[in-house]
């Protein structure tokens, strides 16, 4: 039987390039085969841990001989073949394909996917899965929104360190490791949370008010027909019935007609009234099934067993950030978490966070929910809760900050959250450390909102705006149609726009065509331009260039500094069209950068600051020149 060896270190600095290229194997997909799921062994092939057979510093001493050669066990090869019969390259590990920073994403997850296995004694079994391996597998093969392009391979000394500091969209790698870990809140939750007070008004409004049958008869609309039906057929036709140039509206008896004139549509006699249905978290949540419990490190066994089931859950769902450093922050004694607990003592989704209520804001540190219940609508629910609870345990507290790496952002901008900070930056400066390619972001309460009552207050609102708008709707009022489009009408036939029937009660002017035929479309260097500046400005290291340095906090700067530039300055210019190329832009971006270095010490966070933009700019030109090469 063949002997191969798979390594059971998860300390990736302890693990070789070969080590790392078979873990990340084993757990993606097959790219030439497209059937095999991750890289295993075959048939009649024994697998066994390295554990025995660590490589000594000295290299392989074994050419050199040994009195006892024959008493030391063979060191067997390491598995890189497939039972489909390709290799590590074709199973997701082949960093020159998919570049430096995505390999070493997909070594994090798979570090910790092992870990997992080998929690439950499966680390040898290749054919043992679980919801929370299966969810980490699903998001290990998944690149980063952020990943501009694939970076060239690196240094392994330089590549293996700390991981979890940087993400592709930091750009601060070059910066010293801070102090004190960093902390950022990480969902797993992909926002798709079935929400269906976040849909669009609109949408609603459209579902709510639709007919409930399609017209099908020849002149009383128009025929769908799916694009997968549309089958093309002799002499290039195709098979699709031709139907009237326009949609003939069906002629209104008088009761219709009343209706529709108190804003009552008069396909609401047939169209039953649009059910809300239940969320599954809500319904588990009121017959008892789950339970939203406040915890703390208080030292008492309840509290400890569900601190626990906490970290075991941030540990299985934040894979990128280290187990140590998420043990000590939720046992921290100022820490304070909410989990959802189901059935006794499980812990199915939690929240953790620290609360400074001398400076009226909290910290929302880790955020996760388990991957089978992220369907029921837990994160939605337990961000309610969360901030009904703050209110009653902090009711000076209104303000919640965090770090959100690239997944987590869609969620938090649909519970409120919103990367513009409006709070005082000398409130909670000091107090949350940055987080390298983090988003801090930012959610205040309303006083007025009672957010486990969040449903009915939509509701009304929703109410009270079509009520509005029956009122002023003037939807009941049926113009002739125009002459062009009537049958038998002669080619040729124009309307002058301002003869429109109706076009003048809506408040068209014929200044608006005129406005509208003036506008010129942006070339593509604006284009570039705009989203550029719209980048910088975003960027989390951008906040010392955003507006013009004041004279009265900086007195001597314009001594020093004879030509200011900032962020809104080259807004201005950009709006105004001072810009003739996109030469002339990145100049004044440089011209920014410049005179921070000039004015500041080089380790002062204002310099290092710089660098990152600098850099990040410099990322974006090279994009741009490749993409039009």
């Amino acid at each position: 039987m063949m002997k191969f060896a798979y390594p059971a270190s998860s300390l990736i600095d302890a693990l070789t390039p070969q080590q790392i290229a078979l873990k990340i194997a084993r757990h993606c997909p097959c790219t030439a085969c497209g059937t095999c799921k991750g890289l295993h062994p075959s048939i009649g092939v024994h697998v066994v841990l390295d554990d025995g057979f660590r490589e000594s510093i000295l290299g392989d001493l074994g050419q050199y001989g040994s009195d006892d050669d024959e008493d030391q066990p063979s060191i067997p090869p390491y598995l890189d073949i497939c039972a489909c019969g390709h290799g590590v390259a074709e199973h997701g590990a082949n960093e020159l394909q998919i570049g430096t920073e995505e390999y070493r994403r997909r070594a994090s997850y798979a570090i910790r996917i092992d870990e997992n296995m080998q929690d439950e004694g499966k680390l040898l079994d290749f054919a043992y899965s679980d919801p929370d391996i299966e969810s980490l597998r699903a998001r290990m093969t998944l690149a980063p929104v952020s990943m501009i392009a694939p970076s060239q391979p690196a240094n392994y000394d330089q590549r293996n360190k700390s991981p979890h500091k940087s993400s592709p969209a930091s750009g601060l790698r070059d910066l010293p490791p801070p102090l004190k870990k960093r902390r950022i809140s990480m969902s797993t939750l992909s926002g798709d949370d079935n929400d269906d007070d976040e849909e669009p008004l609109a949408t609603r409004v459209t579902q709510k008010t639709a007919p409930a049958k399609s017209p099908t008869k020849p002149g009383k609309g128009v025929k769908f027909v799916p694009a997968a039906s549309r089958m093309p057929v002799a002499n290039g036709k195709t098979n699709v019935e031709p139907g009237p140039r326009i949609k003939v509206e069906d002629k209104l008896d008088d009761a219709q007609l009343d209706r529709l004139a108190t804003g009552v549509p008069v396909d609401s006699e047939t169209t039953a009234p649009p059910v809300r249905v239940e969320k599954a978290a809500a319904i588990e949540l009121r017959q008892g099934i789950i339970q939203i419990m406040p915890v703390q490190n208080d030292r008492q066994p309840h509290s400890m067993v569900l601190m626990t089931g906490l970290k075991t859950l941030f540990q299985k769902q934040l894979p990128k950030m280290p187990r140590d450093y998420i043990a000590r922050l939720v046992y921290d004694a100022n820490s304070r978490a909410l989990a959802i607990v189901k059935r006794g003592y499980k812990v199915v989704g939690g929240i953790l966070f620290r609360p400074f209520p001398h400076r009226g804001f909290s910290e929302i540190v880790f955020f996760a929910t388990a991957s089978v219940d992220q369907v029921k609508g837990y994160g939605g629910m337990l961000m309610d809760h969360y901030k009904m609870h703050i209110r009653k345990a902090y009711p000076d507290m209104n303000h919640f900050l965090t770090y959100a790496d690239n997944y987590a952002v869609g969620y938090f901008e649909k519970q409120g959250f919103s990367k513009e900070i409006t709070l005082d930056r000398s409130v909670w400066a000091g107090y949350i450390k940055d987080y390298e390619g983090g988003t801090i972001m930012q959610c205040t309460m309303l006083d007025k909102v009672d957010y486990l009552d969040k449903a009915n207050i939509l509701a009304q609102q929703q109410d009270a705006i079509m009520s509005k708008i029956r009122q002023m709707s003037r939807s009941h009022v049926v113009h002739p149609g125009l002459p062009q489009f009537q049958e038998g009408a002669p080619e040729g036939v124009t309307v002058d726009p301002k003869d429109v029937p109706g076009l003048r009660e809506t408040g068209w002017t014929s200044s608006m065509a005129e406005n509208l035929t003036r506008l010129i479309p942006k070339s593509p260097d604006r284009h570039f331009m705009d989203r550029l500046l719209k980048d910088l400005q975003e960027h989390n290291q951008a906040w010392p260039f955003l507006k013009p340095v004041s004279a009265e906090d900086v007195p001597d700067y314009h001594d020093i500094v004879k030509r200011p530039m900032d962020f809104s300055t080259m807004e201005h210019k950009l709006d105004n069209n001072h810009y003739q190329t996109v030469e002339d832009f990145v100049n004044d971006a440089r011209l920014v950068f410049d005179n921070c270095r000039l004015y500041n010490l080089e380790d002062s966070v204002y310099h290092k600051c710089a660098n990152t933009l600098e850099k990040f700019v410099n990322e974006q030109l090279k994009e741009r020149i490749k993409r039009e090469s």
